[in-house]
């Protein structure tokens, strides 16, 4: 077999101690086939791992191959002296003084005694509290702490559900609209029960025992789908590739949220199940069109949902909530199973509390799928070398809409926008001027050319003409005029080109090695209307909110909603306001990792209660 034993990464069970922990990454192709041919460089991006201790090697020369190419991407490495013990010790002398050499230019050595003594000193460090706390009215613990409750034995899954569904009946009192489909709750608890004597003593699956909801447009096996549209319903007869790899990784579905009908809309105001309201106003619009699901982690019912997103659907609601909303690539989460409301434009989001909370999410329904057309192979996306300081110690560039573009945002957002900026540059951001032109022309495309008719092409044009009376008014209003104008020949490919022109050059501006900057900040949304400000004025307000978010999706953008602060409306309310990171195609570790650094600036800026 030579000495490289392995080249796969299969046969892992062979030896039961080295059976991979759930979540794990196993690749084994050390040397200089560590990187190439596998996609570890994206899984330690998407984890953003900047810093790699080498505790095992399979032969000598893998030593100094393997950190290469690590150091050559950026990582800072450092290679445990006792690993290489059986190995010819000439070469384990030379390969390791090279390491060193020149002051650590290419890495570090040290021991698994200095390793292991550091770590200890680290945890005697810290000061446990005296009574852990238990779970709070507030809200639920973040997904890590969760875990980390259920390891130590502090809380139960069963537990946590019998909290969860507490909260939902006393949340139905407050906002009766944000579901349309709640699971038993002792089908929830037995489901809790089983993962409990599956895992029991074993390593634990990345969302073992957390509480999810679904957007009412993702199938869920044996769940009706209605997309806010009864006409529309059906069984599904399988899980969504996204809510599967959930459930494999030890999530507990709860129930299917509401949303603006066939998801079109950025209100929260258009559906025949109710109108729900932010968890900050009992006046004021959820934003949608994934209204249900920004309410429920927003409320502290779930831990996180699984959202939508084709022209800001995922972050507008997260930012009129005050959480988390995360709108991967187009094509890095499957689509499959997913109502479509624009096919080239669909994107399965996550909406959360914290970035560190989305991240995570992300990580485990991220995976190509053969079966959706639209999927990306992991290889043919965007990588980078990264900067081992992070982005606060490193730095980052960022790019703002001209004063022009904000001025259709309202005072308290525009001195707000102002503020997160002097924020953004405070903790590493360099302020770059961009040709913001781009975005604003994509921005137009989506509603205001061919797209919106690929939207009606999409659900079915027999279908609307058939079940027009029955639709929500502002739905059936939007789509009769469209149908009353449609676009010729011309207009589909002129716009299609036009999608074409604006999304090259959208990811050129990305292309830090060009010149261009890491992350373009834009506030999420414009204004946060009132329900009665919404449904006087429906289909002109719903464009202003999309100001800023419609683009993302044309050009293939990824972006996430970060809270960025609260202010009072005339009549003294208090209120969310966010700003989104956005960047180019296949950049979204990079957009995670400044939101971070976003979300810690900001922290104990905004507060619901």
């Amino acid at each position: 077999m030579g000495r490289l034993l392995v080249r796969g990464e299969y046969g892992h069970d062979i030896v039961d101690e080295l059976t991979p922990w759930p979540g794990e990454t196993v690749i084994d192709k050390p040397g200089k086939g560590s990187f190439w041919g596998t996609d570890l460089h994206r899984v330690l991006l998407a984890k953003g791992i900047t810093h790699l201790v080498f505790t095992g090697v399979t032969t000598e020369c893998c030593v100094t191959t393997t950190l290469r190419e690590c150091n050559d991407r950026g990582y800072q490495c450092c290679v445990l002296d006792d690993c290489t013990q059986g190995f010819d010790a000439q070469q384990v002398e030379t390969s390791l003084d090279i390491v060193c050499g020149q002051d650590g230019l290419f890495g570090f050595v040290g021991s698994s005694a200095d390793l292991l003594a550091a770590v200890n000193e680290s945890i005697t460090q810290l000061t446990p509290p005296a009574t852990p706390p238990l779970l709070t009215d507030d809200a639920l613990p973040p997904v890590d702490e969760l875990i980390s409750r259920y390891k130590k034995g502090i809380t139960s899954p069963t537990e946590v559900i019998n909290y969860v569904f507490d909260r939902i009946d006393r949340y139905k009192l407050v906002d009766p609209a944000v579901w349309i489909h709640i699971e038993e709750r002792e089908k929830c608890l037995q489901m809790a029960e089983r993962l409990t004597s599956e895992y029991a003593g074993n390593p634990l699956p990345p969302l073992f025992g957390i509480p999810f909801s679904v957007k009412d447009t993702i199938d869920v096996s044996g769940v009706t789908t209605t997309a806010a549209c009864p006409q529309y319903a059906y069984k599904a007869a399988c899980n969504a590739p996204a809510v599967q790899n959930v459930l494999d990784a030890g999530g507990i579905f709860i129930g299917k949220t509401n949303l603006d009908q066939l998801a079109t809309g950025l209100s929260g105001c258009r559906s025949p199940y109710g109108v729900p309201h932010s968890v900050f106003s009992k006046k004021h619009i959820t934003g949608g069109s994934s209204s249900g699901a920004s309410v429920s982690v927003g409320a502290g019912l779930v831990a996180f949902g699984l959202a939508t997103d084709t022209a800001g659907s995922g972050r507008v609601p997260a930012a009129f909530n005050g959480i988390v909303g995360f709108k991967p690539t187009k094509g890095t989460v499957s689509a499959r199973g997913l109502v479509p409301a624009c096919k080239t434009l669909d994107t399965i989001t996550v909406a959360a509390n914290s970035v560190r909370d989305a991240r995570k999410v992300w990580q485990v329904i991220t995976k190509h799928d053969p079966e959706d057309p639209f999927s990306k192979l992991p290889h043919t996306l965007t990588t980078w070398k990264i900067d081992f300081r992070g982005p606060r110690m490193g730095g980052f560039t960022f790019a703002v809409p001209p004063p022009s573009s904000l001025d259709v945002c309202t005072k308290d957002y525009r001195d707000l926008f102002a503020k997160a900026v002097q924020t953004l540059r405070s903790c590493g951001g360099r302020l770059v001027e961009v040709d913001y032109s781009i975005f604003a022309v994509a921005g137009d495309l989506l509603y205001e050319g061919a797209l919106l008719h690929e939207r009606m092409t999409c659900i079915g044009l027999d279908f609307l003409q058939s079940t027009m009376e029955g639709l929500h008014p502002v739905i059936k209003e939007l789509f009769g005029r469209a149908l009353a104008s449609p676009p010729s020949a011309y207009d589909v490919f002129r716009d299609q080109a036009l999608q074409i022109q604006l999304t090259r050059k959208a990811q050129q501006i990305f292309d830090t090695l060009s010149g261009g900057v890491d992350v373009l900040i834009v506030p999420t949304t414009t204004q946060h209307p009132t329900i009665e400000q919404m449904s006087a004025d429906p289909l002109k307000l719903n464009s202003k909110l999309g100001t800023f978010t419609h683009f993302a999706n044309v050009v293939d953008m990824c972006g996430i909603n970060v809270p960025a602060g609260t202010y009072e409306d005339e009549s003294g309310t208090k209120l969310p306001f966010g700003i989104t990171v956005l960047g180019g195609s296949g950049y979204d570790a990079k957009i995670l990792d400044i939101a971070t650094v976003a979300e810690e600036a900001f922290q104990g800026a905004l507060s619901k209660r």
